[in-house]
C-alpha cells in the first residue's frame, strides 16, 4: 500500500494551477515580446499591428488559458487523453496559423510583410511550446492506475 501512495501523482491545489497557469502566460507573453523585437529588428514594420505588444500580450494570455480549458476538459473526458491531447494540439496550432496565412495573402494590415507573418505564425508556436510543458504538471493527466 505504501507503494502505491508514492507512485500517487499529488493534483495541485486550484491556487497552485492559478498561478502556474498566470505565470505560464507571463512567459509566453514575455518570449512572444522576444520574437517581435527580432522581427522589428529583421526589417517588420512598427506598424503592422500584430506585432505590438497591445496585440499580442491578451492573445497569448487568452491561448494559454482557452488551451488549458481545453487540456482540463479533455483530460477529464477522455478515455485516453495522452493521445487525443497529442493530435489536438498539433491540429489546433496549424488552424491557428490560417488567419496568419490570410493576413500575408491579403496584405490587408498596414506594415504586412512576410517577415512579419511568420513572426506572427512563430509566436503561436511559442505560446505552445510553453503552455503545454506547463499543462503536464498543472493539469497532470490520469496514469494508468488513477
Amino acid at each position: 500500500m505504501s507503494h502505491q501512495l508514492a507512485t500517487r501523482r499529488v493534483r495541485p491545489s486550484g491556487l497552485v494551477v492559478t498561478g502556474g497557469l498566470f505565470g505560464t502566460a507571463a512567459v509566453a507573453v514575455g518570449l512572444n515580446a522576444v520574437v517581435a523585437a527580432i522581427a522589428h529588428a529583421a526589417g517588420a514594420s512598427h506598424d503592422f499591428q500584430p506585432l505590438q505588444f497591445s496585440a499580442y500580450a491578451p492573445f497569448t494570455v487568452f491561448g494559454v488559458l482557452v488551451g488549458a480549458a481545453g487540456w482540463a476538459i479533455v483530460r477529464a473526458r477522455s478515455a485516453h487523453p495522452s493521445g487525443l491531447l497529442r493530435n489536438l494540439v498539433l491540429g489546433v496550432v496549424i488552424l491557428s496559423l490560417i488567419p496568419d496565412i490570410m493576413v500575408g495573402v491579403s496584405d490587408s494590415q498596414p506594415g504586412t510583410s512576410w517577415g512579419a507573418v511568420v513572426a506572427l505564425m512563430v509566436m503561436h508556436v511559442v505560446v505552445a511550446a510553453v503552455a503545454v510543458p506547463a499543462y503536464h504538471p498543472l493539469l497532470p493527466l490520469p496514469t494508468a492506475e488513477d
